[in-house]
Formats: structure tokens, C-alpha cells, sequence
């Protein structure tokens, strides 16, 4: 499965580049096929893994913001392996075309 997925601190002010740091830390250290642009973090992986890791991320965020905010979106897709990439990929070749 890929999921996408935003981590919001709330309570903390405008600027919350820190906290997020904190969250896709966690992410980067999993090990686990990641992609992080300025709206998401995509994460690739089996739903335990996955899950687990969004979990401890949130929790990252949770230990210095009074309220923390979750988006997702998940494609899951068993038997699929490397989707991050393959589906870039994809794209990309019917752009040349």
C-alpha cells in the first residue's frame, strides 16, 4: 500500500516547519520507501508497517503540540511493489509519448 498523508501541529503558531521535521524523521528512519514534497509525505509499505509508522510520527509531533491533525489518502493495492516509483514512471513515459 502507498499512503499520503499530512501531520498538522495545532496550537503551536504560524510556523510549523520543526514539528513536521519531527514527523518525517520518524518516516526517513523507518526504512521504508518514502517521498516528501511540500503538501505530503508518502510512505510505501504492507498496512501494519505503514500504519505503524504514520502512528509514531503523529506521536513525534504529539509530545510538543497541545493538538495534532491528520490527513490521509491510501491506495491499496496487494501484490504491488515499488508503486512510488513505478507510478511516476508510468507518467512520465506518457509525457514523452
Amino acid at each position: 500500500m502507498i499512503v499520503a498523508f499530512s501531520i498538522t501541529p495545532l496550537g503551536v503558531g504560524e510556523g510549523v516547519g520543526e514539528y513536521v521535521a519531527d514527523a518525517v524523521r520518524v518516516v526517513r528512519e523507518s526504512g521504508l520507501p518514502n517521498h516528501t514534497d511540500a503538501m505530503f509525505t508518502s510512505i510505501e509499505g504492507d498496512w501494519d508497517e505503514v500504519m505503524g509508522v504514520i502512528k509514531r510520527a503523529v506521536d513525534a509531533v504529539a509530545v510538543r503540540a497541545p493538538r495534532v491533525s491528520v490527513v490521509l489518502k491510501a491506495d491499496i493495492r496487494p501484490g504491488v511493489t515499488d508503486g512510488l516509483a513505478s507510478k511516476v514512471a508510468t507518467i512520465e513515459r506518457h509525457l514523452r509519448d
